[in-house]
Order: structure tokens, then sequence, then C-alpha cells
């Protein structure tokens, strides 16, 4: 069924009763050309296109959990492409070009709000530093735009301006960049794979990988064993685990990364905004929630939970840049489980083994590249080759001295 004004009249008119599921509830066939590990965001992304792009339908999607209970439906939900090195600012250029048309392409309300984000500043090297970036944004043909202090007041009067301890100078302004609502992307990826014969797959743990002769031949299951001709690895946090069941050790490290959401207010953030003077970032939900973050937990975690040093480091952020934020009651947080690499920028690359896929190491950028990871994966696994945005991104980078360091904090998956 596609979705327009006509189908929602005409299931209004029957009284709702005629919805079908957006997606189908198969059995695991014996074998697949392709076996996605990770039903999330960048598993799904890619499913959907291999079988839309390239033509490649008989894939498995094989989700531990229920579809989305990963980082996909655990982020702060922002998009944005206003990086600075080759290596990220085209791709994820290529992700937001996605974002502005993905709704319109997989016939689904994802939300997408280009609001605009300003990154804040807040000393002389900070706006050099922004002022490099956004250079090179710009001679990448990516919008940006340096503001200044009035600038900023004007469009931001609520922030702190008079009684900082971090005084705010200016931001760096992309326009595009914005929010999606990040359940609405996980189900309209969903949908539309399962509509071009893709099985999703929920509830079935990969708890181990078979290979003969080199290749892997599928996978074991809870659900039993699964062959397939590729494997492809897109399990974010898990990342790790799933490869040493191949006997892969990955140059990522797992985190934990909060976030939180205030009670419902009345509209008063009107873009994304971050803060220079610390690692904090907040928007505001369509419901009227304060959603924001921080940094990771700085300790190694499987678990979708963080610990209550975190919880009162963010607050304190939020509060020194937005001291209204103090009168507003948190509702609830929840924890992404992160995959952090050497660099801080992510890996799409083929392993040493000949059919086995990676797709990890995305830090907090992963929900921003959905489009983009997911498009870029697809082509490397369907031609064997890596699209020409991601071609930076190679798992033997590290060894060969080739980093993305955006950040210039060096290869430290801590401080990323």
């Amino acid at each position: 069924m596609r979705y327009s004004a006509y189908s929602i009249l005409k299931q209004a008119l029957s009284g709702n009763r005629l919805w079908k599921p957006a997606w189908r509830e198969p059995q695991p066939k014996p074998h697949y050309d392709v076996i996605i590990i990770g039903g999330g965001g960048h598993g799904l992304s890619t499913a959907y296109y291999l079988a839309k792009e390239f033509g490649i339908t008989n894939v498995a999607v094989l989700e531990k959990g229920y579809l989305g209970s990963g980082n996909v439906g655990r982020n702060t939900t922002i998009i944005r492409s206003n990086y600075l090195l080759e290596g990220n600012n085209p791709f994820y250029e290529f992700s937001l070009k996605l974002w502005e048309g993905l709704e319109q392409d997989f016939n689904y309300n994802a939300m997408v709000s280009q609001r605009g984000i300003v990154n804040l500043f807040h000393s002389d090297g900070q706006r050099d530093e922004y002022a490099r970036r956004g250079n090179g944004m710009r001679m990448h043909g990516v919008d940006a735009e340096l503001l200044d202090r009035d600038r900023v007041r004007k469009m931001m009067p609520y922030l702190n301006f008079d009684h900082a301890r971090f005084p705010i100078m200016g931001g760096l302004y992309q326009k595009r960049g914005g929010t999606v609502r990040h359940d609405a992307v996980a189900w309209g990826y969903a949908r539309g794979a399962d509509q071009r014969g893709v099985d999703i797959i929920q509830h079935c743990e990969v708890i181990g990988i078979r290979r003969e002769n080199g290749r892997v031949t599928g996978v074991e299951t809870t659900k039993g064993f699964i062959g397939c001709g590729k494997l492809a690895l897109a399990a974010a946090g898990n990342t790790t685990t799933v490869g040493r069941m191949a006997d892969l050790e990955l140059p990522i490290e797992t985190h934990v990364l909060q976030a939180f959401v205030s009670e419902g207010l009345k509209p008063v953030i009107d873009h994304v905004i971050t803060y220079g003077a610390g690692h904090f970032y907040i928007s505001q939900s369509d419901k009227g929630g304060l959603v924001f973050g921080a940094e990771i937990d700085f300790y190694s975690s499987y678990a979708q939970r963080g610990n209550l040093q975190t919880v009162e480091h963010t607050m304190e952020e939020g509060v020194s840049l937005i001291p209204g934020l103090s009168r507003a009651k948190v509702l609830r947080s929840w924890g992404g489980v992160m995959d952090m690499s050497m660099d801080g920028s992510p890996i799409i690359d083929r392993t040493p083994i000949d059919n086995l896929y990676l797709n990890c190491g995305w830090c907090y950028g992963g929900f921003k590249a959905t489009p983009a990871s997911g498009f870029c994966f697809a082509h490397l696994i369907a031609k064997n080759e890596m699209h020409h945005v991601s071609r930076f991104m190679r798992l033997d980078r590290f060894e060969r001295g080739y980093t993305i360091d955006e950040t210039g904090k060096g290869p430290q998956p801590n401080l990323h």
C-alpha cells in the first residue's frame, strides 16, 4: 500500500480497520545471497538500497531484538554535514542530500525538519577553527555561515550571554542541518525494504559465524543455521563481539552514550545548538520535549544505560548554556551502545575474509550518516568496490597511517 492523502481518507471511512502491517514477519529461508547482521538504521538502509538501487532482493536482516531497539531509536536525532576533512565532508553532505529527499523516496513521513544547526564558539581560537571549517565546507559546495555574537543573540536570546563562564562569541551556522524522527527512519526503511522482498527477521540473535575454506558460509542463530553468499556486519556497538565470531579483532571500542528528554514545553528552541565550551547539544522535538546529550561515559560498556556522574555533568553543561533549563523536569534518559573508532571516523570496507563486509566505528555520528552509510555499504556489497564518497573509510587506514582525524585528537577512541 502506498501512503497518500487518498489512502488516509479511504482508511478513515472504513474506521481504520483495513490498514496492513508495514512489514512481514517471515521465517528464515535456508539460504540468502546477503545476510545483514543488525536491524538498526544502517542495516535496514543497506538492505533497502541493495534492493532498490542494485536489484539484490534475496536479503535477510537479522535483529536480535525488535526492529529499531538499538541506536537508531536511542539518539538525539540530529542531521548535519558541517565537517572539515575530505574524508568526511563529501560523505556527510551526500547523506544530507539523501535526507532531503528521503520521505518521497521511501513514501514514509520521517519528519525531516531542516531547522538549522549552530555550533557555538567561545574564544578567538575556536572562532578561527570554525571559520576554517566553514571555508572547507564551502569549498565542497556545502552551506556554511559564520555568525557574530549579535546575530546569535538575536536568533537565540535565551542563551547565557551575560553571566557565562565561557562567553558566547558567535557560531558556525548550517541552515540545512536539523533533526529527523529516529523511529520513523527505521520504520520507513524497513517498510521499503520489505516491499522489495527483503526478509526482516526480528528476535534472531547471531551466536556464531560458520566458515569453510576461508569464506563465510552462513551464521548460527537462535532460529537455526542460515546460509549466505555474503555476510555484512552492521551491528554498531556489538560489532566487536560479532567480529570475534569470525576471528576479527577490530580497531574500535564500545562505550555507552546517554541522551535525555525533558517535559513538554512551549516552542522555545528553534534550532539545533551545540555548546563549544563542552560537548553538549540540544534541540526541541515536535512534542515539545527538549532532547539533549553530552559525552560518552568514558568506560567500555554494552549496557543501554549510563551512570549518574555523566547525568550530572550533562545537566551542568546544559544549565551553564541555557539557565532556564534549571526549571525544566527531565522525563527520561536512555543509552546507545557506541562503536568508537580510533580516529572518530567510520569504517565501511571489506575485511580480510573474502565475503565478509564491515560497517562500524560511527562514534557520535551514526544517525546522521544513516542514508549514505546504507547506500555506500550496499554499493560495496553489490560491486565489491568502495563508493567514491566513502573511499577514505578503509579498515587498514590505521595501519597505513591515513587516519581521518576530524577533531585533531589522535588515534584514541576514548577522546572521540
